[in-house]
């Protein structure tokens, strides 16, 4: 068991990052109170899935998927680009959910004054 964990840490760190990465940014979710925070969060857990994708898409001694004249079929250890253009797309879609979040964090602001999930909740309640 301890072994394992050895061999995860020292060679396969990204998955290792990747865990502690989305760990904060499950933790700031869930425990912070404040909006702006929430959504900081919201952006950690979206890197380490986003740091998850290009793990995985590592190839050892790949190269890019560009087919060579005479190829050799034994010989060619090519990456797929799928994943990181999936990546791509979901790093454009985490910035407008960020920009989303953030403007309506600001307008939550202009409203009721606070950015307090708490405090938010009890000036509804007494409307």
């Amino acid at each position: 068991m301890i072994e394992a964990a050895v061999d995860v840490l020292t060679t396969r760190y990204a998955y290792a990052l990747m865990f502690v990465v989305m760990g904060i940014g499950m933790y700031m979710m869930i425990a912070s109170e404040n909006l702006v925070k929430k959504l900081i969060g919201v952006n950690l857990f979206q890197t380490a899935i986003f740091l998850f994708f290009v793990a995985v898409a590592y190839v050892e001694g790949g190269s890019a998927p560009i087919v060579p004249a005479d190829p050799n079929p034994g010989e060619l250890a090519m990456a797929s680009p799928l994943p990181h253009v999936i990546v791509l797309t979901a790093i454009v879609v985490g910035i407008a959910l960020t920009a989303v979040g953030l403007a309506l964090i600001v307008r939550i602001y202009a409203e009721y004054g606070t950015l307090r999930e708490d405090t938010l909740r009890e000036v509804r309640a007494d409307e």
